[in-house]
């Protein structure tokens, strides 16, 4: 099992829609068939003023525990909030598994208009690398407050169109991230796959090696709120299609 594709789609699902609070928790499951849940996670947005926090959680369950090492991560995104958007300063990542433990850390300087990133790798608690660098892009997105934003960067939601961001965080897919829009004839399957009601449909295109078509698609239904109720991960190899929902 690829390790990582769970935490992936917890906070994707979790991210959508900016919140108009000083404090909101969430939670999500994800399951897959017979196999039933796989992960959970619990996300928690803070704003105070012009600065936000989001931090979420997430830590495979079940088969999946076993098959990755007792996999948890954590993702914290910090920075302040300008005309509505959250302006992301530092993205810190987390990840265990076994006796292993990775973090990153980017911190972003939007005067220089530049993004450091350090890198640091465990084993058994001993540090086997520690490495500074430089991106070769510029973004003032992170995965998370990207995902915030989308109700704001988004004005039309009836439009159909394809939109690329720059987002801190998303090297492998070289700084991009696709975010669509479906037309209207399209809605019909996402409405199939997800809820069938008055949402707001959208979808993420996934570049990583776990699918089983040359590109994965993140099919999700937001409520009005701009809340992300239910989320299909498709094409993974071996094991298809996942699903997310948010419980609590």
């Amino acid at each position: 099992m690829r390790k990582g594709f769970i935490l992936f789609i917890f906070y994707t699902l979790i991210g959508f829609g900016f919140l108009d609070a000083k404090t909101i928790e969430a939670q999500y499951k994800v399951s897959f068939g017979i196999m039933g849940q796989l992960g959970i996670a619990d996300a928690k947005i803070i704003t105070d003023n012009n600065r936000y926090t989001i931090e979420i959680g997430a830590k495979a369950t079940g088969l999946a525990k076993l098959l990755s090492s007792g996999r948890e991560e954590k993702h914290i995104s910090k920075g302040y909030i300008k005309n509505g958007r959250f302006i992301s300063e530092s993205y810190h990542v987390i990840k265990s598994f076994g006796n292993r433990y990775i973090e990153k850390i980017y911190t972003i300087d939007h005067k220089k208009r530049k993004v450091t990133k350090r890198y640091i790798k465990k084993k058994n608690g001993k540090i086997t690398e520690d490495q500074k660098s430089t991106l070769d892009f510029y973004a003032e997105n992170d995965l998370l407050s990207l995902y915030f934003n989308l109700e704001n960067l988004i004005k039309d939601k009836t439009l159909a169109k394809k939109y690329q961001f720059k987002t801190v965080g998303a090297e492998k897919q070289k700084g991009q991230i696709t975010v669509i829009v479906p037309a209207k004839k399209e809605l019909p399957r996402y409405k199939k796959m997800l809820l069938d009601g008055d949402y707001w449909y959208i979808s993420a295109i996934v570049h990583q090696k776990i699918f089983a078509s040359k590109q994965g698609e993140l099919l999700i239904a937001l409520d009005d709120g701009g809340m992300a109720q239910k989320a299909v991960l498709k094409d993974l190899i071996l094991f298809g299609d996942l699903r997310g929902e948010r419980i609590k």
